[in-house]
């Protein structure tokens, strides 16, 4: 796909996140028709009948820069026990020039985290972005790049005006000195999804090169070796397969789902599941959660897409009994993060159950979760507090219950 094109989708789906005031109590103020399909509700996967109440340790926030506005982050468990988090740092607001791939590190299991190391800073704005490390150890961290700012900057009083007040031409000005230096063409040639890649744990990394397409938390590793990557290119959905820890990719399918926001999963059994965040037009208006659906052939096939939950976007991962767990933001009221728990390969999932419901405005979520050497549970997100527009990295330390005996059981705690 050329660089201009992508720029438009990206800066189309991006849209998707324009405010029309600073801080909505919902969704009700983005362009909510962009990117919806009309489709019949999918028919939902099984409940288990399971009934999780978390056991929760722990919520505090972990960034360190009060003064930048911290998203979409994602943070995953090296061999060697070390925490990798990373998100888009150095940012002024949701949208903006200033987006960066910024990386903290954790030795103690998340009780503490270093101060933010920055590993790209692109012409345009880097958001949304994942880690892994594969089974050869190699670290592999993806971005996207847009200029859906530029929208903003010509039309400050869509959303700027309300955003920045009296400091509005203070703050214009800032965004206009982020665009010289590079021509507009250098800019959309800048935009698409990216990688970088370690092969020492972390302490040097490789230059941006691209990838096949954009997931808020990046490719997964695979018990073959392999690298698998569900990712959507603004205009579809498809399956990638890397067997040389990410450097070239095969394409395998294109999937059954929109071209959202993505994740997956290996579990126990082999199968792939990929969650996505799904959009429809309805008589009630729009509206979004979280589809699946799966593949037993390795990636080749893929079933049709049922629905999962009300949240989105899902983050998924395999503990190390085997149960799936999927850790999704909530948008509509009680406003937080929510997760499921499948204890049969994502064949049916418990009832939802919540971690958080303090959040004080819409702006939250892309929770990603790992599981500590002890069995707890670390998950990450990003939140905007109800006085400021620079949101947060927020984290919770918790425990998922026994696995009950029984369905409809509840697990004991």
């Amino acid at each position: 796909m050329r660089p201009d094109r992508f720029a438009l989708l990206l800066a189309a789906a991006c849209a998707e996140l324009t405010l029309r005031s600073a801080a909505p109590l919902d969704e009700s103020g983005i362009n909510p028709a962009a990117g919806a399909r009309q489709a019949a509700v999918p028919d939902p996967l099984p409940s288990s009948g399971e009934r999780i109440t978390p056991r929760l340790r722990e919520v505090k926030i972990i960034s360190h820069q009060p003064g930048y506005y911290h998203g979409w982050a994602t943070v995953t468990a090296s061999r060697s026990g070390r925490l990798l988090l990373v998100y888009s740092g150095g940012r002024d607001y949701h949208v903006c020039p200033f987006g960066r791939l910024d990386l903290m590190v954790s030795d103690d299991g998340g009780e503490s985290w270093s101060w933010p190391r920055t590993l790209v800073d692109s012409l345009s704005d880097d958001r949304d972005s994942g880690i892994v490390e594969t089974r050869s150890g190699v670290l592999l961290a993806s971005f996207f790049t847009s200029i859906a700012y530029q929208q903003h900057l010509r039309n400050p009083s869509r959303l700027l005006a309300k955003v920045y007040g009296a400091e509005l031409e203070a703050n214009l000005a800032r965004w206009r000195l982020a665009e010289t230096g590079a021509t507009q063409q250098e800019r959309q040639s800048d935009v698409g999804p990216w990688l970088v890649r370690s092969t020492d744990g972390g302490r040097t990394w490789s230059a941006r090169y691209a990838a096949p397409g954009y997931c808020p938390h990046g490719p997964i590793a695979l018990h073959d070796g392999r690298v698998f990557y569900a990712a959507g290119d603004g205009k579809k959905s498809a399956a990638w397969s890397s067997s040389d820890d990410g450097l070239t990719w095969t394409h395998l399918a294109d999937l059954p789902v929109r071209a959202g926001e993505l994740h997956s999963v290996e579990a126990a059994d082999g199968s792939l599941l990929v969650h996505v965040r799904d959009k429809r037009e309805t008589p009630r208006g729009v509206v979004q959660d979280t589809l699946q659906t799966h593949s037993t052939d390795g990636g080749r096939t893929w079933s049709k897409p049922r629905w999962v939950a009300a949240g989105y976007p899902s983050h998924l991962l395999r503990l190390r009994d085997g149960t799936l767990l999927a850790t999704y933001g909530s948008r509509t009221p009680p406003l937080g993060i929510r997760a499921k728990a499948s204890r049969d390969h994502g064949t049916s999932w418990s009832e939802e159950f919540f971690l958080t419901t303090d959040a004080p405005n819409w702006d939250l979520g892309y929770p990603s979760t790992v599981e500590r050497p002890d069995g707890q549970l670390v998950t990450i997100w990003y939140e905007a507090p109800a006085d400021d527009r620079h949101a947060q990295l927020r984290q919770a330390r918790w425990e998922l219950p026994l696995r009950p005996q029984g369905r409809g059981a509840k697990s004991e705690e």
